[in-house]
């Protein structure tokens, strides 16, 4: 899935007044996910079928950029990860799910959305309990823990 064409315009807006002199190309560059997949896994299988997967990703010949692990947390779970095709430079977004968290992502996608942008203090609050009280129904898969950010975090 291709990022959404507003949302790409606003990213590439938003790199360009950041850093003066940026150029709209090397905003583009710059810009995570304009690619996306989503894979999703059944709790029994979650930490294999991410494993294997990320192995296969890497044998298509695309290099590991960041993957973070966010089963711990409280308003989004899943894992979310970044990629490169390094003769490209096409960067590609892929997040691993199980049905229900995926589900879960999509039914608070508009919170996030939403926090994202200008929410107020009080608005802000409200939007992030409704994404702990929907994710806080969520069965983490038992291996997911295993599963390391990367790079790693150091506890320096």
């Amino acid at each position: 899935m291709l990022k959404g064409e507003d949302r790409l315009k606003e990213k590439v807006a938003e790199r360009v007044a950041a850093k003066p002199g940026r150029t709209v190309q090397q905003a583009i560059s710059a810009i995570s996910d304009p690619v996306r997949f989503t894979f999703a896994y059944s709790p029994q299988h979650y930490a294999d079928g991410v494993g294997t997967d990320v192995e296969r990703l890497k044998a298509e010949g695309f290099e590991l950029v960041k993957l973070k692990n966010l089963w711990a947390n409280e308003q989004y779970k899943g894992i979310n990860s970044q990629w490169v095709r390094p003769e490209t430079r096409l960067h590609v977004e892929v997040q691993f799910h199980t049905p229900e968290s995926l589900e879960a992502k999509e039914l608070t996608h508009e919170a996030y959305e939403r926090l994202r942008s200008s929410a107020s203090p009080t608005e802000r609050q409200e939007l992030e309990a409704f994404q702990r009280r929907v994710n806080a129904f969520l069965v983490t898969p038992e291996d997911s823990k295993e599963i390391k950010d990367y790079p790693e975090k150091t506890n320096d």
